[in-house]
Formats: C-alpha cells, sequence, structure tokens
C-alpha cells in the first residue's frame, strides 16, 4: 500500500468496488466518515482499503450489510476478538442451514411435480373442466 491518503478514485481502484459502492459503504457504516480534502473531496487511506476487504470477506461469508457494519463496529469500539463474535458467524450458518432446508423442499417439490407431469398430470397448466371454445 501507498501510505499516503488517496481520493475516492484511486480508493475504488484499489479495493475493486465502485465509487457507489464507496459512498454506500460510508452511508451503512461500514467505513467510518472519510476525512475530506479543503475542496470536500473524500480521502482514504491503507486502513480503510483493509477494511474494505474484510467487509467484502464477512459478505461473502453471508453476512449482511448490517451485520457487517455491526461486526466492524464491534471491532472499533469493543476490541473483538473471534471468541467474542462467533456467534455472528454461527447465525449465518443456522440461517444457512434454514435456506438448505427450504431448497430441499422444493426440490422435492420440483422432482414431484416432474413426475406427474411425465404421468400425464402436468402441474403447469391450469385444468378447466369445459372444452375449450372455438
Amino acid at each position: 500500500m501507498t501510505g499516503q491518503r488517496m481520493r475516492i478514485g484511486a480508493f475504488s481502484k484499489a479495493t475493486g468496488i465502485s465509487v457507489d459502492a464507496v459512498r454506500f459503504y460510508e452511508r451503512r457504516r461500514v467505513l467510518r466518515p472519510a476525512p475530506r480534502t479543503h475542496g470536500g473531496y473524500r480521502t482514504f487511506d491503507d486502513d480503510d482499503v483493509e477494511r474494505v476487504m474484510l467487509a467484502r470477506h464477512l459478505q461473502h461469508l453471508g453476512l449482511s450489510i448490517d451485520e457487517v457494519a455491526d461486526a466492524l463496529g464491534a471491532h472499533d469500539t469493543e476490541g473483538a476478538t473471534c471468541g467474542t463474535q462467533r456467534w455472528r458467524l454461527e447465525q449465518v450458518e443456522a440461517r444457512v442451514e434454514a435456506q438448505l432446508t427450504a431448497l430441499r423442499r422444493t426440490r422435492h417439490l420440483i422432482r414431484e411435480a416432474i413426475a406427474a407431469c411425465a404421468s400425464g398430470e402436468c402441474h403447469l397448466v391450469r385444468r378447466d373442466d369445459a372444452e375449450p371454445q372455438a
């Protein structure tokens, strides 16, 4: 990293996220409010780059943007450790397990519908007792 402050465009390139995403992260408290130049431009440093990289990693693990902001905030104010923050990952894991259960249930229903279709009872077409009129 450079050790120097960078404007939002350079920061965007350094982190691989768009300028709009940088602003979004600032609004959602993922990034702390950036200091500004006399001209009003936001400036960022290497710590901010590392913070965005950690935020992206947490999002890839399944944390929502609010959960990411809370986790980073806990680190900032409480000196969070793996021991004090493990519950966040356990919460995400439980959410993923619930989603997997729902997806398995949906897959089962789809397979039943495919089997019904194969036996002439298609679930994709509405049945009417009346004959179509010409």
